[in-house]
């Protein structure tokens, strides 16, 4: 996660060279996507610890990246309104935070979190510390963010989509969450539905809206296809 933040640091340093308030905006994002991280956690199953001998280890360390996500898009806004930016910066987040997220998920890997299903042995499954094979969630997430990464390097060179690559990363990324959770080890709270399938939806549903709103904007703003 540090490793994350640091090189969300040194990108966005770059950027706000072109106008300060572009700090107050990355200021923003870091400290609304802490809180949504840990807010959607305890709402998906850190509550379960309230009580229990390492609570406050627990409730400390807990955190989600869809959680994340969330507050960081909600405060990203509220801080562009308040400074007055009108531009778009999802396009640049949308290069930073896989690159955070694939960072964030080699630390899940080597502490042995956020594991998926005790499944039969095969060629892709991974042996956790007791030494069952288990669905290798931390490397498939790592795989995804990799070819995210990929396409949005591609699509910024071609001049595709401009202004909507955050919303792009948003829906795919919900969508792979919801579909990915169900492979995932993590306790259910509506039906078979964990809170991460809930907070994925969130997730999906706002670069839904987002993409929406913003390409009714185009015309007006930016055209649609390169002149």
């Amino acid at each position: 996660m540090l490793a994350g933040i640091v090189v969300s640091i040194c990108f966005w340093s770059r950027l706000a060279r072109r106008d300060d308030r572009l700090l107050a905006v990355y200021a923003a994002a870091l400290i609304g996507a802490f809180l949504g991280a840990k807010a959607v956690y305890f709402f998906a199953e850190g509550y379960r610890h309230l009580g229990a001998s390492d609570m406050w280890l627990q409730l400390a360390t807990g955190k989600t990246i869809l959680g994340g996500l969330l507050g960081g898009y909600a405060a990203v806004e509220m801080a562009k309104r308040l400074v007055g930016f009108r531009g778009a910066t999802g396009d640049w987040f949308a290069t930073i935070v896989p690159f955070g997220i694939i960072l964030g998920r080699v630390g899940c890997w080597f502490h042995g979190c956020c594991q998926g299903k005790v499944c039969q042995p095969s060629w892709f499954t991974v042996t956790d510390s007791a030494g069952s094979a288990r669905w290798p969630c931390v490397p498939l997430e790592i795989l995804f963010n990799l070819v995210m990464v990929a396409m949005f390097l591609l699509i910024r060179r071609v001049g595709t989509w401009p202004g909507q690559h955050f919303h792009i990363y948003l829906i795919a990324y919900g969508g792979f969450r919801f579909l990915h959770e169900f492979l995932r080890e993590a306790p259910a709270v509506i039906g078979p539905f964990t809170g991460y399938q809930i907070a994925a939806l969130a997730v999906a549903a706002l670069g839904m809206v987002g993409f929406a709103r913003r390409q009714n904007k185009l015309p007006a703003t930016i055209p649609k296809t390169p002149a």
